[in-house]
Order: structure tokens, then C-alpha cells, then sequence
């Protein structure tokens, strides 16, 4: 087993320890994190996903952006190119439909799909990550091919790409790849870590 491997296996197991009650309570601190964020109170259009296996539920989150007229959207699954997501627009009525994972998502028969880079802000799951925003995601390589137009390009801004996590999830340092997107920054119930190098 790699490293990551190691990593990866270690955090999720700590993950899924916190009671739904830390859970909550973690979920609600960084809602009043992104909250008192101007980068976050200026965006228009942001991404979520459905949390699982112990991720931080944003629940809170969606509820706020929606309450103040922010266009939310939900990964899909991309039905040409492999391991590449675009996005879905998702309202409070809108039923989604499971995908070949069994995460929910938008149907992109009623929802157009919509490529990431026109959204302002990303927020991203994460297994774990370090303090100068790399991380570590579940293996499948789905948000580096889909943001990967930002390592051609270091000037390439858009979307914001923010980690969401529990602090637990924070390690000494990872190990980058030339392919892997670095993100701007992470919220977890504790702070908001800007990148460092």
C-alpha cells in the first residue's frame, strides 16, 4: 500500500468516527465561516456536492446561498469524457437522479450541463489535505481532469476552488503530482487556510 493509499484508508476511518452531533456542528461552523467571507459573499454561481462517507454535510450552506439568490450547481457525471465532471444548476424542487455511483445529480435532460470553468466557485470534497492546498481525493482523478485548464494556465483564476473538510483532515504536507489542481483554499469548522508554499 502507497502512501496515499495509507492516508487515504487512515483519514476516512477518523472521518467517520465523529458523531452525528460533531458532524452538525462542524457542518454549521463553516457555514458561518464561508458566511463572513467576501469571496464567498460575491460569488453568483457555486458548486456543492452530497456529502457521504463521513464528508462534511453543506446542507447549511446550500440553504444560505439559495436565501440569498446564489445559482447552486451539483457535480455530474460527464457521459464522454471519462473521469471529467460538469455541472448541473440545482433548486430546492428539483428531482435528481443517481449516478452510476449512486450519488444523486442533476438529470441533464432538465438541468443543462454546465462546464466548470463558468462557475465562481467550487467547493470540493476531500480526503485530506495540507497547508499549501494540495490534497488528497477519493482516487478516481475526477476534479484534477475536470480543472486541469488551470495548470496549463497559472493565471486562470476561475472558478475559486475551495476544500471543504474536517481539521482532522489536515495533514503535515502531501506529496504534489505534476497533474494534481492545487486549491485556493480550505474551510474547515476551525478557520479558513489560505495557500502557502
Amino acid at each position: 500500500m502507497n502512501d496515499s493509499s495509507a492516508t487515504r484508508r487512515d483519514i476516512r476511518i477518523r472521518r467517520r468516527s465523529l458523531s452525528p452531533a460533531e458532524q452538525k456542528r462542524n457542518g454549521e461552523a463553516i457555514c458561518r465561516h464561508l458566511l463572513s467571507w467576501p469571496v464567498f459573499l460575491k460569488t453568483e454561481s457555486i458548486a456543492v456536492y452530497f456529502n457521504s462517507d463521513g464528508e462534511v454535510d453543506l446542507s447549511p450552506v446550500v440553504e444560505h446561498a439559495w436565501s440569498m439568490g446564489k445559482k447552486v450547481y451539483l457535480p455530474m457525471l460527464h457521459p464522454f469524457a471519462g473521469n471529467r465532471l460538469w455541472f448541473g444548476a440545482w433548486d430546492r424542487d428539483q428531482r435528481l437522479i443517481p449516478n452510476r455511483y449512486n450519488i444523486p445529480e442533476p438529470d441533464p435532460r432538465v438541468s443543462k450541463p454546465l462546464h466548470g470553468l463558468r462557475l465562481d466557485m467550487v467547493m470540493m470534497q476531500l480526503v485530506a489535505f495540507d497547508l499549501r492546498c494540495s490534497r488528497i481525493g477519493m482516487g478516481g482523478g475526477f476534479y484534477d481532469r475536470t480543472f486541469a485548464f488551470r495548470l496549463r494556465n497559472k493565471n486562470w483564476r476561475r472558478p475559486k476552488l475551495i476544500g471543504i473538510a474536517h481539521d482532522l483532515q489536515r495533514i503535515q504536507r502531501l506529496e504534489r503530482n505534476a497533474w494534481d489542481v492545487q486549491m485556493d483554499a480550505v474551510v474547515t469548522e476551525r478557520k479558513r487556510y489560505q495557500c502557502i508554499e
